[in-house]
């Protein structure tokens, strides 16, 4: 079972911009319905990538500094980041093989 992180403003330059593993960062709210329909899908994809890449979680309410840095306007919003550098997001619920192929990309 791989470990989602539950990331804040302090700690996320140090958990994701840093990481030596590219990172897919999921941006969402507990009044989301969207953001609660994604969630076992990022369950999912946390365990099949597991070892390759890092999945974390960002509370956009109670983070809301990283969340204006990204210029996150609507939720949920994944960004695929890797070596720093945001490589590409999608906004909205999306589905599991779409979501797939961003990891496929950012991975290779």
């Amino acid at each position: 079972m791989a470990e989602i992180l539950d990331v804040s403003d302090a700690e996320f330059d140090e958990q994701i911009m840093k990481s030596d593993t590219p990172v897919l960062v999921d941006f969402w709210a507990e009044w989301c319905a969207p953001c609660r329909q994604l969630a076992p899908v990022i369950k999912q994809l946390a365990d099949e990538y597991d070892g390759r890449l890092r999945v974390a979680k960002v509370d956009a309410d109670s983070n809301q500094q990283t969340a204006a840095n990204l210029q996150i306007q609507a939720l949920p919003t994944l960004l695929f980041i890797r070596d720093g550098v945001v490589k590409s997001q999608m906004v909205g619920r999306q589905p599991k093989d779409r979501i797939s192929a961003e990891i496929d990309a950012l991975l290779s």
